[in-house]
């Protein structure tokens, strides 16, 4: 009936929690309506950053970001968003109950914010 806390669920085999089914994910990526088609074109992507740019015809003037992963309103008979590929877009001054965001600490951050050197173990 809606989301459901952190961690409730056991994690995937990579250790990660919530990764698809309690919010969409909020991206940093901007969306772009011919992203795709443009890395797909390239010999190599190596990381993608995702789209410099906004742009979605239906909606030319409004800024959108990327969203992946389903959310706890999302059904296999009409909704594809737990495939690995899907990705929806929205304005980033939305409201939607079923739309959340990640925080990541990579491992560089992760040195800065010890003020070291290298990682602890």
């Amino acid at each position: 009936m809606g989301t459901t806390p952190v961690k409730t669920f056991k994690p995937n085999p990579y250790g990660l929690y919530d990764m698809a089914g309690n919010t969409w994910q909020w991206c940093a990526d901007f969306y772009h309506v011919s992203y795709y088609q443009e890395e797909s074109a390239k010999k190599l992507s190596l990381n993608p950053r995702g789209s410099v740019t906004s742009y979605d015809p239906e909606e030319p003037f409004a800024t959108k970001h990327v969203n992946r992963g389903g959310s706890f309103l999302c059904h296999h008979s009409y909704c594809k968003g737990y495939r690995m590929t899907a990705r929806m877009k929205t304005c980033s001054d939305t409201s939607l109950n079923h739309l959340g965001f990640r925080c990541i600490l990579t491992p560089e951050m992760q040195q800065v914010k010890l003020g070291k050197d290298k990682l602890e173990s």
